[in-house]
Order: structure tokens, then C-alpha cells, then sequence
């Protein structure tokens, strides 16, 4: 059997045996080049040519960071309509296909586990759920995970990347800030560390309370980090930003950062981190008052 035949002069595969291409390449967004996805998809998405790091789910994000066996938690929260809320479409309506687009209930997913040999609580957030936005339910997730770090005086580890808070939520989205910022407070108390890794993007309430309140505050290559976006900012005081302006390596060299971390090096770093953070508390504890 060949594998194409001639039709009105023109020649086209055979129905058994369809050459396909579709979304097996992507255009990098910043160097332009094309990328095989295979490859992509194997170097943790991040551009081989430029080191452009493309989003990563929260699901492929704890994979990379925990051990095999780790356990996903607080699975059973899901967000209501408290104001009834409808924009270009219902909020009910952006809920139920956020949720069957991504298979989570919210933005957010709480895990337990093991990076290396340290032990460690994370809280990472999903993008693709409706942007990240922070909501009720993304605050009573983290409130947990804080909870049960301080139950188990187990490090805490929030990676952030959302437009900000969740508008269809009002006041109650809002409250979000001071719910988390003072249950990291009392982690803080209790000198257990909490560290905030930043992701392409981060911005509004979520940059303007707890992500920024880490022990360690870290981010990766290239992340867009800030409260109102360049464009907004530009327009309210009528001049150019520098270059750069909000990016990772923009905000480490003004202090607003701990380290930057390429993705294929965050997990050897977080357990070093966690290591030398741990060793410290425990040496600190055995100290004579």
C-alpha cells in the first residue's frame, strides 16, 4: 500500500496513514525559534536556544521539587458565588470550566513530601485555573498548609504565580492577604522557615503580601514580578520604564530578591536551602539564653 496517492493532480496522504503536525512545534516567545514540544516538554520547559522558561503546571511543578511518594492534601475545597457574579459571563460558568479544564477544584494545590532528604509543605499555584487569582479558596488552602507546618515543624514552601486577587470574589478575595500574611507571621514566631519562589507571573495582592514575605524570596529567570503591570504603570506617570523593568533579574539587582534560580536548578537548591535553614533553627535552639 503507498502512502499517498494522486487526487485532481494533486498529491495527499492516505486516510491510514495521515501526516499530522499540529502542535507538534511552538514558536519560542522570546528568541522566535521554532521548538520540537518533545524537546521542550523534556528540557522542563525551558527554551534550549534562549533559557526562556514557559509556564509549568502545578502538577509537573511538584513532581519536579518532591520525591516520589509525596501526597497531595486539602483537596476538597471549592469556591461558591458569594456576590453572584457576572461579567462577560457568569462566575459559575468560569469556575465549572476552569475546573474541567485543568481537573482541580481551585488555583491551588498543597502537597507533602520529601525534597532530597529534607522534609517540606508546598503550596503551589496553578495558573491556568483563572489566571491564579487568588480567592477564598486559595487562602484557605495556604492558611492549611501553614497550619500543618506549624503542627509538624515542617518548612513551608509557596510557589506563586497569579494575576493577583479574584475580582468575582470582592471584599472576600481581599481578606486573602491579611489571612495569609498572619499565619506567616506565626510561622515566623515559631522560627520555622517559609520560603517564596516567585514564577512568570506574579503580581497584584498575592506580590503585595505573602509571596514578598519569605525567609529566602526567590524567582525564576525571567519572571514578570509586581504589583500593577508595566503597561499601567507607564501610562499613570507618563514615562518609559527601564529595560527589563519587573523581571527577575530586574528585582534581585534592586534588592527586591534573595537569588534566581534556573527551574533545572530549584530542587538541589531548595534542599540546600532547607538543609542549612534547619541545621541553623536546630544549632539556634541549643543555644544557652
Amino acid at each position: 500500500m503507498t502512502w499517498f496517492k494522486r487526487e485532481a493532480h494533486e498529491i495527499s496522504p492516505t486516510p491510514d496513514h495521515e501526516v499530522r503536525t499540529e502542535g507538534l512545534w511552538i514558536k519560542c516567545e522570546q528568541c522566535r525559534k521554532p521548538l520540537w514540544k518533545a524537546d521542550l516538554d523534556a528540557n522542563l520547559q525551558v527554551c534550549p536556544n534562549c533559557g526562556k522558561h514557559f509556564k509549568f503546571s502545578a502538577r509537573e511543578r511538584i513532581a519536579l521539587l518532591l520525591e516520589p511518594g509525596y501526597e497531595l492534601v486539602d483537596l476538597d475545597l471549592r469556591s461558591t458565588d458569594p456576590l453572584e457574579f457576572t461579567d462577560l459571563k457568569p462566575y459559575k460558568a468560569r469556575l465549572a470550566a476552569a475546573r474541567k479544564s485543568t481537573g482541580l477544584n481551585d488555583a491551588i494545590l498543597n502537597a507533602v513530601g520529601n525534597i532530597g532528604e529534607q522534609p517540606a509543605i508546598l503550596s503551589v499555584m496553578e495558573y491556568s485555573f483563572i489566571g491564579g487569582s487568588m480567592g477564598a479558596v486559595m487562602g484557605e488552602t495556604i492558611a492549611r498548609a501553614i497550619d500543618r507546618s506549624l503542627d509538624s515543624r515542617t518548612p513551608l514552601i509557596v510557589v506563586s504565580s497569579s494575576g493577583g486577587a479574584r475580582m468575582m470574589e470582592g471584599i472576600a478575595s481581599l481578606m486573602q492577604m491579611a489571612k495569609v500574611s498572619a499565619g506567616l507571621a506565626r510561622l515566623d514566631d515559631a522560627r520555622i522557615p517559609y520560603i517564596s519562589l516567585m514564577t512568570d507571573p506574579t503580581f497584584g495582592g498575592v506580590t503585595a503580601s505573602f509571596a514578598m514575605l519569605g525567609d529566602l524570596n526567590i524567582a525564576e529567570p525571567g519572571a514578570l514580578i509586581g504589583f500593577a503591570g508595566p503597561r499601567v504603570i507607564e501610562q499613570t506617570i507618563r514615562q518609559k520604564l527601564p529595560e527589563g523593568f519587573q523581571r527577575s533579574e530586574f528585582l534581585l539587582e534592586h534588592g527586591f530578591l534573595d537569588a534566581v534560580v534556573p527551574r533545572s536548578q530549584l530542587k538541589s537548591y531548595l534542599e540546600q536551602t532547607l538543609r542549612w535553614m534547619t541545621q541553623s533553627r536546630s544549632t539556634e535552639s541549643h543555644q544557652p539564653a
